[in-house]
């Protein structure tokens, strides 16, 4: 049995690699949320643009209405507005996220965040290590490997591109299980 903090704050954490489902399952959270007539403001990083500019999108298209912001820092604004903020693709935020999170929490707020925990070459992206530790909830999620069926935890990048943030879908992407990754 799960014990849901009552008065304070909390942070959740939805990771994993590319196709896994971190974006369903945080519009899952925040409906809920909003469901039980709770105010829920919506984040997602202007860098996010595959299929709307002003929702954030899953892949199998369910989406919900967002607020599209440039730095992590514009969260600040709406911190009286809300009581539980959702925000989508972390990795692609600064590490100002991670203080902003901590101060939502100690705000009292419900904080659900759905980002890669690895980027293409399997290596920590952007300030999700840390929230991962900050975290009072982990959901690693995993993804079906597109070469052999496993379960995937990793993302291969299939297209020539080097940059370390290439926003794509199939046409760039793969999830990949350990054994199917190549670097």
């Amino acid at each position: 049995m799960a014990i849901s903090p009552k008065n304070s704050g909390w942070i959740e954490v939805i990771c994993g690699p590319m196709f896994s489902g971190k974006t369903e399952e945080l519009i899952r959270r925040l409906v809920r949320a909003q469901f039980a007539k709770q105010e829920v403001a919506i984040f997602k990083p202007k860098t996010d643009n595959r299929y709307s500019d002003d929702y954030i999108v899953s892949h199998n298209k369910r989406k919900i209405k967002s607020i599209i912001i440039d730095s992590a820092s514009e969260i600040r604004s709406y911190q009286d507005n809300a009581d539980v903020f959702g925000i989508d693709e972390a990795q692609f935020f600064d590490n100002d996220l991670i203080s902003i999170c901590n101060e939502l929490a100690k705000l009292g707020k419900r904080v659900v965040i759905a980002g890669l925990d690895k980027d293409y070459a399997a290596k920590s992206f952007g300030p999700i290590k840390q929230l991962l530790i900050d975290a009072e909830y982990v959901t690693k999620v995993n993804a079906i490997c597109m070469s052999c069926g496993d379960p995937a935890s990793f993302t291969q990048r299939i297209s020539t591109e080097k940059d370390l943030v290439v926003v794509g879908e199939t046409d760039k992407y793969e999830a990949r299980c350990r054994k199917c990754f190549k670097i």
